[in-house]
């Protein structure tokens, strides 16, 4: 059998390379995840949005609840914890919604009970002037 001059070295050489970029690719898998700013900013603004809609008032629990998820989140970015991170801003973003939620709901039965007395103020005026005819 005949071997060439130097094909021992150059397969040596490619299988290490080979089991180089095995290392790396393996290595590349097991890092850290990146930190999940879409989820982060999607939390930061639902957030906003429930606090202009005057969510304090209406449901100050939930945006509460938003505000310290979004808060957990920041602190597991830190210990570079992304799968906890991207939860806690899901949850975040996800009760930040509930409270405009419930707000909307409120300001609509507001509304509602508004139409309603003014609805009865009519018809008792109504009743009124036909009494009077």
């Amino acid at each position: 059998m005949n071997i060439p001059h130097g094909a021992g070295p150059r397969r040596a050489v490619l299988l290490a390379s080979a089991l180089a970029t095995g290392l790396l690719l393996l290595g590349a898998c097991a890092s850290t995840p990146m930190a999940p700013t879409a989820s982060l900013t999607e939390a930061r603004e639902a957030i906003a949005r429930a606090e202009q809609a005057d969510s304090r008032q209406h449901a100050g629990g939930e945006l509460d609840e938003a505000q310290q998820k979004l808060a957990m989140a920041e602190v597991a970015v830190e210990r570079q914890d992304m799968v906890a991170a991207g939860r806690l801003a899901r949850e975040a973003e996800i009760a930040a919604e509930l409270a405009s939620a419930r707000t909307a709901a409120a300001k609509a039965a507001a509304v509602n009970r508004e139409m309603g007395r003014g609805a009865d103020a009519l018809t008792e005026e109504m009743q009124r002037t036909g009494e009077q005819r």
